[in-house]
């Protein structure tokens, strides 16, 4: 069942976005060589913890931090560590966290030092899918309208979908209904619905689509090691269109 949410709700769910929002903006701040996702793990948690909010992935079934910092192939879910990025990275960092109880859930890829044209661009057109598919989120298109968006200009670049992780209902549970894929035909899947709140997060490949899970059961890789970028904000469906929560 697709919990719809209240106005007032909503306003909850955005406190939450808010203090996401302003931790992207001091983590933008860090990004630089030498330093290490552990580092930006541990300020991220702090950071929460000073603005009223509490990490949600640290524990989540099993989930040992409390965010997913994906470097370069790493599409998703990657354990912060030591190691220095290095010029030329690309990093993803993916943060939940809930506020009174409410939850929101943000994404944003970084480069690291002088990155690649093409690794540039891939940040460029990623962020583009997320932006396109928000102007389709209003009440009455369907989940089809806003993926097919995404996937033409995906792959209008040259550039793959990932299909195996999902978009997804949030509000006092990370994983709400509906889950969804971020290819998508006009006029097929879920009808969007005044109060619905979801999150929106293309994660596009340099090469093929396909991905495998590491041996740590989490870390989601690009099957033939090619990099990938990944945009996400959570989404609230109103009579006035998108209203996006996770950002200032």
């Amino acid at each position: 069942m697709i919990i719809l949410k209240t106005p007032q709700q909503i306003a909850k769910i955005r406190k939450a976005g808010q203090v996401l929002a302003k931790c992207h903006q001091e983590i933008a701040k860090l990004i630089r060589p030498g330093v290490t996702t552990a580092y930006i793990n541990d300020f991220v948690e702090r950071f929460l913890n000073e603005n009223g909010a509490k990490q949600v992935t640290k524990g989540y079934q099993g989930f040992p931090f409390a965010t997913c910092a994906s470097v370069n192939d790493v599409i998703a879910h990657g354990f912060p560590d030591d190691r220095p990025l290095q010029s030329g990275d690309i990093l993803k960092m993916d943060i939940v966290c809930s506020y009174d109880g409410w939850m929101a859930d943000s994404c944003r890829t970084y480069p690291v030092g002088t990155i690649s044209p093409n690794a540039e661009r891939l940040i460029n057109v990623t962020r583009e899918c997320l932006d396109l598919a928000i102007i389709k989120a209003v009440a009455g298109n369907t989940i089809g309208d806003m993926m097919h968006v995404v996937q033409k200009h995906a792959e209008g670049a040259g550039f793959s979908v990932v299909r195996d992780l999902l978009g997804h209902g949030i509000g006092q549970s990370l994983h709400e209904k509906p889950s969804f894929q971020h290819i998508g035909q006009p006029g097929k899947g879920y009808k969007l619905k005044e109060g619905m709140v979801i999150t929106v997060e293309p994660m596009l490949n340099v090469g093929g689509y396909e991905m495998y899970i590491d041996s740590d059961g989490w870390t989601a890789r690009t099957w033939d090691g090619s990099l990938s970028a990944q945009f996400e904000h959570t989404i609230a469906i109103t009579k006035d269109g998108p209203y996006v929560l996770t950002q200032l």
